[in-house]
């Protein structure tokens, strides 16, 4: 059975008992990166062994962890935080396991994309999640441009290093709309910042940013 397992996406404590019980009774836990899931296991005393599982190993690993699949063995598969899967290697285990008829069940939980969202005041009912936009400005640009007259609420994720350079295609390409900036969900230094796209650039050229963003717009 391949077992995908929600973590916490920032507080410790937001986890299952389920995800605590699966990550404690399975042979094996694939993690993107081992060092950061261990002050998860360590927290919780899980003593189940780990394995590397990441964007520049995906591939040669997941016929690894397939094989052992296949052989009967019970895997976990986290992410760093949140939901394997979503902007993650996760997806290419998950499809290997599919086509090879591997059972796979979800132990949900922790989410960023639906935290930032249910906390941004926008519209909740409809809304669309893009990932991580383009690096290079003008493929971000052009990925932009599909979004002009969306009524959805769009999510993307971005980087701190390219969070001023995103903010300001924003402003350029769909007229400087108003974003919510969701950053350190559920830590300690949780800030969920409403302004238009212009303000936010400006506030965080002022401010260097720090953490992971969510950000949200509605047009």
């Amino acid at each position: 059975m391949l077992y995908i397992v929600s973590t916490p996406i920032g507080n410790l404590k937001d986890i299952t008992f389920r995800a605590v019980e699966t990550l404690k009774s399975v042979d094996l836990i694939a993690a993107e990166d081992t060092r950061h899931t261990q002050i998860l296991t360590r927290y919780y005393d899980i003593q189940t062994p780990l394995t590397s599982y990441f964007e520049h190993n995906q591939f040669k690993k997941g016929e690894y962890l397939l094989k052992l699949l296949k052989e009967g063995k019970d895997i976990a598969l986290v992410t760093d935080a949140g939901t394997p899967g979503i902007s993650d290697p996760g997806y290419h285990l998950i499809q290997l396991a599919k086509d090879s008829d591997i059972p796979i069940t979800v132990v949900p939980g922790p989410t960023a994309l639906i935290a930032a969202l249910t906390a941004s005041g926008l519209p909740c009912h409809n809304f669309i999640f893009e990932g991580f936009l383009p690096v290079k400005p003008v493929a971000r640009r052009k990925k932009l441009e599909q979004f002009k007259g969306e009524e959805r609420t769009v999510i993307f994720y971005e980087s701190p290093y390219r969070l001023t350079k995103t903010l300001q295609d924003i402003e350029e390409v769909l007229g400087n709309p108003t974003v919510v900036c969701a950053r350190e969900l559920t830590k300690k230094f949780e800030e969920v910042k409403k302004a238009s796209a212009k303000e936010l650039q400006q506030h965080f050229s002022a401010q260097k940013p720090r953490g992971e963003f969510v950000l949200l717009l509605n047009q």
